[in-house]
């Protein structure tokens, strides 16, 4: 194709130079010529892209196409179940409930209820009418002094950074017009997430922003002075995310801005990669400390850890811990491996962590097995959009739910995928002062707002329709799958749920006699049965 572009271009500027001897307009198509022969001309000597080497100009078109693959695939291909992450259908669902508009389905459901995977409900014949403002969980254990009544949807963890701050101050808003709560994330308590009064959930992550010293470690007195602030109602140690286990948060340097740079303490041009741990502790009986430190600094609040889990003994060893020390937090935010970020390494994303379902069955019987149950509630996350997102996890061991995804698609978020790459179109993800402006605060808070009635009242018509007055009354028999064509089972049949008191027992369950003689109070690493039995008391 090179010989060829360079002889037609030879033989329509020879044209052109003819025509003109009788023509002399025929100049003026030189405004489109030229231009288009000299991207021609630097394809034919470009070294890194051989497709426009050997194809110059046309080769182009391989590279436009690409760059809106992901649009062409949302509006014209994708049908209502195929889109990724989230399907057309739970897009819709979330804008119609963010705009108050018609959410009902017509003509009966799309979907297979005969593939294998298929889940529902059963229904009663003894309907309840639960109240949608009743719908709340108190955390707080027996050490804490201020505890917090809170909604059973909530804003899951997402910093300032990653997005902007109309989307901060939107989603604030919005918590604060029906009483829910707002996780900061990891970066860092700014007057964006307190300018609106909403509830705030301040996570510290490993980097600590927010309350950290100019090299990276924690700061007890700027934790203090801003733990104390009215609005923060509850403080989450974030140990890792579902969409990056054990990697640590990361902010691409064209995020980082004047600002941030000064809230994070950070410096400006370069990515911020949070430590994939923390520096403040180092075993699981350090960690407990931590805990109690924080709690004291704030005055009481309730103090959470967030974790995707991974090994399984670490978690018995954090069990472990707080069986020692006595310490414990006041609840345990679980993350799916399918939880949303706005970067992650591809790898980390699809291949590394526990999915929901699984941690989220591992943890409740981990507290269950334990005897700490009923002292520590449970949040998880990980795709939660629907009533029925948030009644099928509350049925096999959370207590309440958070939602990231589906609260920045109440905001505007169209899922264009363009989270790391700071040119959000909708001024969600992105710190671009123009893009960020099309985001206007009072619209999407009452959109937030919006989203989050409609689906705590959708849960209230799910459960009342099963005869419950309470999310407290979902267990794992209410919730069933499709595991054959001709089978179908409930979550009670499918996993394990532990007695109380199991994992103290000397005839410990199948299947968890090995993690929990390799878990110990004090390390994280694996020890033998003669080291554990030695070192700690359970």
């Amino acid at each position: 194709m090179r010989k060829e572009f360079i002889n037609i271009s030879i033989l329509i500027f020879l044209l052109i130079a003819i025509i003109y001897l009788v023509w002399p307009p025929v100049l003026w198509s030189l405004v489109i010529i030229l231009p288009l022969f000299l991207i021609g001309l630097r394809d034919i000597t470009h070294k890194k892209q051989a497709i426009k080497r050997n194809f110059p100009l046309v080769g182009n078109f391989r590279y436009i196409l690409e760059s809106i693959r992901p649009e062409i695939s949302q509006y014209f291909i994708e049908t209502n179940f195929s889109g990724v992450p989230f399907s057309r259908q739970s897009r819709s669902l979330v804008y119609q409930r963010a705009k108050r508009q018609l959410d009902t389905l017509p003509f009966g459901t799309q979907r297979n209820v005969y593939d294998v995977g298929y889940e529902w409900v059963n229904h009663s014949l003894n309907p309840k009418h639960p109240d949608p403002k009743s719908l709340r969980v108190t955390i707080g254990g027996p050490d804490c002094l201020q505890k917090y009544s809170a909604s059973i949807l909530n804003i899951s963890a997402m910093s300032y950074g990653s997005l902007s701050k109309n989307a901060v101050m939107a989603l604030n808003k919005g918590a604060q017009l029906s009483d829910f709560a707002h996780n900061t994330g990891e970066g860092g308590l700014t007057e964006y997430h307190l300018k609106n009064g909403g509830d705030v959930i301040w996570q510290i992550g490993t980097g600590y922003f927010g309350a950290r010293t100019l090299e990276g470690n924690f700061d007890e007195t700027l934790f203090k002075e801003k733990a104390h602030h009215t609005n923060v109602k509850m403080i989450e140690i974030k140990l890792s995310q579902g969409a990056k286990p054990g990697h640590g948060g990361i902010l691409p340097a064209a995020k980082v801005t004047e600002e941030i740079s000064k809230i994070r303490n950070v410096p400006m041009g370069r990515d911020v990669n949070s430590p994939p741990a923390h520096s403040a502790f180092t075993t699981p009986i350090e960690m407990m400390d931590f805990i109690k430190k924080l709690r004291d600094l704030s005055g009481g609040k309730p103090i959470g850890i967030k974790l995707c889990i991974g090994k399984r003994r670490e978690f018995l060893a954090i069990c472990k811990a707080m069986i020692e020390t006595g310490i414990l937090p006041d609840y345990i935010a679980v993350d799916g491996t399918e939880g949303g970020t706005g970067a992650a390494p591809v790898e980390f994303s699809d291949s590394i962590g526990t999915p929901l379902n699984e941690s989220l069955i591992f943890v409740h019987n981990a507290l269950v097995g334990y005897n700490l149950r009923d002292k520590i509630k449970v949040i998880c996350s990980g795709k939660i959009i629907t009533g029925f997102d948030v009644v099928k996890n509350i049925s096999i061991g959370a207590d309440l739910c958070y939602s990231a995804r589906g609260m920045m698609m109440a905001v505007g978020c169209i899922q264009a995928l363009r989270c790391n790459a700071n040119v959000c179109p909708t001024g969600v993800a992105t710190q671009n002062p123009q893009l960020v402006k099309g985001l206007d605060v009072e619209d999407k808070a009452q959109r937030a707002a919006s989203y989050h009635d409609g689906t705590v009242h959708s849960v209230a018509e799910i459960i009342g329709s099963m005869g419950l007055s309470s999310t407290k009354e979902l267990r794992p028999w209410h919730r069933m799958r499709r595991t054959d064509f001709t089978e179908i089972k409930h979550y009670g049949e499918i996993y394990e749920f532990l007695k109380p008191g199991a994992l103290l027992a000397e005839d410990l369950p199948k299947g968890w006699a090995r993690a929990v003689k390799a878990a110990a109070a004090n390390t994280f690493s694996h020890v033998s049965d003669k080291r554990e039995f030695e070192s700690v008391e359970i």
